[in-house]
């Protein structure tokens, strides 16, 4: 599975950008799609995810600002994000889980910069 994510860019505090991830090769293996951040000096976090279902889940930081959404037919998934906050600064990740019976794969796309301006 390959994933190449797009959207990320400068933008000032309060503003919306929306983040866009493609998946290519064996789609039929993924279960899971999400977005992950990671600020510099911190760690790897999730932001959203969404199932093949259409069950989300949010990081409390982003709950009511940002909405996970997929397009199953065309193989991507979207970050809508709106007011954005100095604090939502981070490299963004797009990411694909194929759950297995023991184990778990993650795939990873190569990682979009969002910037907020205060």
């Amino acid at each position: 599975v390959q994933l190449q994510a797009s959207g990320g860019g400068l933008v000032q505090a309060g503003g919306s950008l929306r983040l866009s991830c493609a998946a290519s090769g064996s789609i039929f293996s993924i279960n899971d799609m999400g977005w992950y951040r990671q600020a510099p000096g911190k760690q790897r976090e999730l932001v959203a995810s969404i199932t093949r279902v259409g069950t989300t889940n949010y990081a409390d930081s982003v709950k009511g600002r940002f909405t996970i959404s997929r397009d199953n037919a065309q193989n991507k998934w979207y970050l809508q994000m709106y007011s954005l906050k100095p604090e939502d600064t981070a490299v963004y990740y797009c990411n694909a889980k194929n759950l297995g019976l023991t184990t778990t794969l993650n795939y990873w796309g190569q990682g979009t910069e969002v910037t907020v301006s205060s």
